[in-house]
């Protein structure tokens, strides 16, 4: 009996480790959500110390109708440009799956909200899981699809939060043991 539960806690502690490797999601100002800031360095200095990664999540939490969050080039973001801007996600909270690396760039397309401090600067890393190689854009640019190619899928769901995992690798072991008992019991 020892053994057995001894490799069902070996098991459970191999999937917490093995979750430490998947892509983070992050809430774009915490607590704050996605709103036109007190201070213009707010969003950077929220940025500030995160290492992203391709395959990470952005969500930004806002209203629907008061905000949104456009994906710009650098020199819109820096000219807080939100005419025609054609990336556009309108329904809070809005999910962008970092699919990229280099410098990406996102605003609100609201009234003055960007000259605000609405608006936020990532730089997004190679992730540590290989992916396919891919023809990196310049800096500055969102990433587009040529014409040529068929459209792509559609994004998977965002992944599961830490504590989601955390309660299913905790079920997997104390199910695993509980077994253990009935079988030798």
């Amino acid at each position: 009996m020892g053994s057995t539960l001894v490799a069902f806690v070996v098991l459970g502690a191999a999937s917490l480790l093995l979750h430490s490797s998947k892509a983070a999601v992050y809430e774009v100002g915490d607590s704050t959500g996605w709103q036109a800031p007190s201070s213009t360095s707010f969003y950077s200095d929220w940025a500030s110390g995160k290492n992203f990664t391709v395959g990470d999540t952005l969500t930004f939490t806002f209203s629907t109708g008061v905000h949104d969050v456009a994906t710009v080039s650098k020199s819109d973001y820096d000219n807080c440009n939100i005419a025609s801007q054609s990336n556009v996600l309108t329904t809070g909270p809005a999910t962008i799956t970092l699919t990229a690396t280099g410098n990406q760039y996102y605003l609100c397309t609201f009234s003055n909200h960007c000259t605000r401090g609405q608006k936020l600067a990532i730089t997004v890393a190679a992730s540590s899981t290989p992916s396919p190689p891919s023809t990196p854009s310049p800096p500055g640019t969102p990433p587009t699809t040529p014409s040529s190619s068929p459209p792509p899928p559609p994004s998977p769901p965002p992944p599961p939060s830490a504590s989601s995992s955390l309660v299913a690798t905790f079920t997997l072991v104390f199910m695993s043991i509980a077994i253990s008992f009935m079988y030798y019991f």
